[in-house]
């Protein structure tokens, strides 16, 4: 298994592996679970085990960022455990040699604006697996926490990712939100935020949207 999905990375490209192949295959094993009471919880973790150690080389594999000043946060939010697409995001962001930080699962509230604050990051990515997770409050307080020196304080552009995000919520606003449909979406999307950026730290006030959403 682990040098199949090693191939089908190398040859279709890290997006592509994952959302016409491993995002799949994870939900239809889960879906099996879920029908079979335990019968295959081994696989659903065995296959979560290969997946996530090829996302994980491919993201050491991937040239250093050209600056690593203002990186981006994945973090889930408090009650989510799933970090699977987190871990494809950040080997996503570190192909293209952007600065992130991961912090996996359930990261608790008063942490991550600990997190906001001191590290200044030009977005911050919050999964939710389910609409039960979803921490709408907290999306709204990282988008208010500002970091940097007095007179030059900036705010992270708030990436609401997962589908325990829809319906409405602090990105049907718009402002300060985005709210990708999928990893391409959401790598694109922090590609240009750099690029308005010139790959420096900072990133523009509140009320301005990059990615055009």
């Amino acid at each position: 298994m682990e040098s199949l999905l090693e191939r089908v990375v190398r040859d279709y490209g890290l997006v592509a592996a994952w959302e016409q192949v491993m995002a799949p295959a994870l939900h239809a094993v889960g879906r099996k679970w879920a029908s079979s009471g335990d019968l295959y919880v081994e696989v659903e973790h065995l296959l979560s085990w290969h997946v996530s150690t090829a996302l994980r080389r491919r993201a050491v594999a991937s040239p250093g960022p050209f600056d690593a000043t203002n990186p981006v946060v994945l973090a889930c939010v408090p009650a989510e455990a799933h970090t699977l697409p987190l871990e494809a995001l950040a080997a996503g962001l570190a192909e293209r040699g952007l600065p992130y930080r991961m912090f996996g699962g359930a990261v608790p509230a008063e942490a991550l604006i600990a997190v906001v604050r001191r590290s200044g990051p030009a977005a911050v990515v919050l999964w939710s697996q389910a609409r039960s997770t979803a921490a709408h409050a907290l999306a709204t307080s990282v988008a208010d926490t500002a970091s940097g020196v007095r007179g030059a304080r900036t705010t992270p552009l708030v990436v609401l990712a997962g589908p325990g995000w829809a319906g409405r919520g602090p990105g049907s606003a718009g402002t300060g939100f985005l709210r990708p449909t999928g990893l391409r979406e959401a790598l694109d999307a922090i590609l240009r935020l750099y690029e308005g950026l010139g790959g420096s730290a900072g990133r523009r006030g509140r009320g301005e949207d990059p990615t055009g959403f």
